[in-house]
This record gives C-alpha cells, sequence and structure tokens, in this order.
C-alpha cells in the first residue's frame, strides 16, 4: 500500500510540475496568437510610411489621414471586407490591405506641427476580441523633423493587449 501512494504521489507531482511549465507557456501563447495581426499590421504601415516620407517633400512626409478600416471594429468575430474598403489612397500608398478574415481594424493619422517642420504619424489597430465592446488598443507612432530622414518612434504603447 505505501509503494502504490508513493508512486502516485511522484505521479501527481511530476503532473503537476508538467501543468506549471505548460499552463503559462499555452497562455502565453495564445496571446501571442491573438496580437499578431495588430502587431504585424502596425508593423507594415509603420515601415511603409517611413519608405514612402523618404520619397516626398519635408512638409508632406506621410501619406495623408484615414479613418478606422472597416468602419466598425468586429465584435468577437472575424471579417472579411468588401474589395473597396481599403482602396483609400492612404492604404494604397502605404500598400496596406486585409484580404483575408481579420479581427482588427486599423486607422493612419498624419500632421504637421504648426510653426514648424516636423511631421508625425499614428497607426493604431483596434480589436473586441471577446465582443464585449471593450477595445484593445495597439499604436505606433513616427516622425521626420527638418532636414532628418523619417523614423518609427521607439516603443509600442499597448491599451488592454487582450481585453
Amino acid at each position: 500500500m505505501g509503494t502504490a501512494l508513493l508512486r502516485f504521489a511522484a505521479f501527481f507531482g511530476i503532473g503537476g510540475s508538467l501543468l506549471a511549465v505548460a499552463v503559462p507557456t499555452f497562455l502565453k501563447n495564445l496571446t501571442a496568437s491573438k496580437t499578431a495581426e495588430a502587431l504585424d499590421g502596425l508593423d507594415h504601415i509603420a515601415r511603409r510610411a517611413i519608405i514612402s516620407a523618404a520619397d516626398r517633400p519635408q512638409r508632406d512626409s506621410f501619406p495623408p489621414s484615414v479613418g478606422l478600416t472597416p468602419a466598425e471594429v468586429p465584435r468577437g468575430t472575424r471579417v472579411k471586407d468588401p474589395p473597396e474598403a481599403w482602396e483609400h489612397l492612404t492604404w494604397r500608398a502605404l500598400g496596406f490591405r486585409l484580404e483575408h478574415e481579420h479581427a482588427y481594424c486599423f486607422q493612419f493619422d498624419s500632421s504637421v506641427e504648426p510653426g514648424s517642420e516636423v511631421a508625425r504619424f499614428s497607426a493604431r489597430a483596434f480589436g473586441d476580441l471577446d465582443g464585449d465592446g471593450t477595445l484593445s488598443t495597439f499604436e505606433v507612432r513616427g516622425e521626420r523633423e527638418s532636414g532628418k530622414a523619417p523614423r518609427a518612434m521607439a516603443g509600442l504603447l499597448i491599451r488592454r493587449e487582450v481585453e
């Protein structure tokens, strides 16, 4: 009886140790898979905004602003947009469109600081992965100062990563 109890305790201990390692890894991978679309999209937009600005005059460094595309954030589901959803000149200039089902909407804002020659952009991704009306927001920013090359700002702003 004592040997069986020791085997059970050893089995339980090993199983518990495996779960202690596996569960956090699983949760980390689940979170990464939910945010990959937003992060990949913003990376593409930022890289293309920098490339685009390098070929433009200082004052009009970045493509013009474009509102939320698609116009509504999918609520707890993935959507496929009609082809014309991504035809705005800014999305074309940035070479960005989502032709597959997606869970995030994207927005691009650009501006020139009044009284200066500093052009800025921000690109955002919004998602409502569980459909509760609370949004996850990811944002990347960039700028071009007069006489300097355009650049992405360090860091990524994240609000409610997996809401």
